[in-house]
């Protein structure tokens, strides 16, 4: 099966590690891409087409001010994500519950000491 292109879906877009630092980073709140492509330290052109990618997905939004353009991060991009992770939530709450009946179980006196 051939792989999706990376402006295809969020999955894609964020496997990109810089992509993801992008997004961390736009947290904080709205960037100018001169300022993330200095941060990131790569060029302009560079940090462009990353924004570009995650704009295509819906996981930021740009908009223009004067010469700049600016971007903002629209974490509702990454709900696809989100769910999916959500799949995987209650088989790390059984593990950590066991886990955590495990070392309960070691604090315990046993039979005979």
């Amino acid at each position: 099966m051939a792989r999706a292109a990376t402006t295809s879906d969020a999955f894609n877009a964020i496997a990109e590690p810089q992509r993801r630092e992008i997004l961390v980073r736009l947290q904080g709140g709205e960037r100018a891409v001169g300022e993330l492509a200095l941060e990131l330290g790569m060029t302009q052109p560079q940090a462009s087409k990353h924004l570009r990618v995650l704009r295509e997905v819906g996981l930021v939004q740009v908009r223009g001010a004067g010469k700049q353009r600016l971007y903002e991060l629209d974490a509702g991009g990454l709900l696809p994500v989100r769910e999916w992770l959500g799949g995987f939530e209650r088989f790390w709450n059984e593990s950590f519950d066991r886990l955590s009946e495990y070392v309960q179980g070691l604090d315990r006196p046993r039979r005979g000491e």
